[in-house]
């Protein structure tokens, strides 16, 4: 990599409005460039914190859908103040950018994209272009629902069989313990979900500052896959909702039909307390 990408990454703020900042970090947590305003203490703590979500991240790709190879697009964080949104770029690299609540995009997203794209010219790896869609494996299929049924809720299998392209959804509560799923997802890959989404809470939230604005609240983390999506939402006080969706699903709609039950699913996965008795 060169040694300073930093007139490059200038330019997603300079011609996105409401873009706050941008920066090119390695894996590695070492930023190659970043837009004005940040220190290098706070870009450390962002590399830090992207890097490991990005791990997690990749480590839902079987949640979003049972493909034989997968690839991974972009990762967006939404705070009630602003967006944080993570893309490959290159090898070993990412480009992030965070920008206000109000910001297109698709408009912020396609400069994220023709900036990657040039700095194929400046890092050590060229990002890799999409390819042909992708296969499913039948073992994957297997996969899915092996280890048995966990505690399957029932508000969730109604609200993902009504909208089009839903595929999965996982209630855990915030000491990182399944809650219970829909019915087409076994035990074992509920676990597995449930412990990556219960790290990329925290990593998520790690990344607030770099959003930039006045306030930290979390909203959601969405991860976008070539073949579909994950996204992760509060669920209560206590709770979050991990979904998984087909990428032609409509996402607002899933994520509304999602909220719309979340105080029938804290109800019904609450855990019970008072003293048990036996005949």
């Amino acid at each position: 990599m060169t040694d300073d990408l930093s007139w490059m990454v200038k330019g997603i703020v300079d011609n996105v409005p409401g873009a706050r900042h941008a920066v090119v970090l390695s894996a590695d947590g070492i930023s190659k460039g970043a837009t004005d305003g940040l220190t290098s203490g706070g870009i450390k703590d962002i590399a830090a914190a992207m890097a490991s979500m990005q791990s997690l991240s990749k480590a839902t790709a079987r949640f979003a859908g049972p493909v034989m190879d997968w690839r991974w697009n972009q990762t967006l964080v939404e705070f009630e103040d602003g967006w944080i949104l993570v893309t490959e770029a290159g090898r070993g690299a990412y480009l992030a950018a965070a920008a206000a609540p109000d910001v297109d995009l698709q408009a912020i997203s396609f400069r994220m994209q023709r900036l990657v794209a040039r700095l194929g010219d400046h890092l050590t790896s060229a990002p890799r272009v999409s390819g042909a869609a992708v296969a499913v494996d039948a073992k994957l299929v297997e996969d899915e629902t092996a280890g048995g049924r966990g505690s399957v809720l029932p508000e969730l299998d109604k609200a993902v069989a009504g909208v089009q392209g839903a595929r999965h959804a996982v209630l855990l509560g915030t000491d990182g313990l399944l809650r219970g799923t829909t019915s087409g997802i076994g035990k074992d890959m509920a676990d597995v979900i449930s412990a990556a989404m219960s790290g990329m809470v925290a990593y998520s939230r790690a990344t607030a500052p770099f959003a930039g604005g006045l306030y930290a609240t979390w909203r959601q983390t969405l991860v976008e896959f070539e073949h579909g999506w994950v996204f992760l939402i509060p669920a209560g006080p206590e709770a979050y909702l991990a979904a998984s969706a087909e990428h032609h699903c409509d996402i607002e709609e899933f994520l509304s039909r999602l909220e719309d039950v979340v105080p029938a699913l804290n109800a019904a996965s609450a855990p019970q307390t008072g003293t048990v008795g036996y005949a």
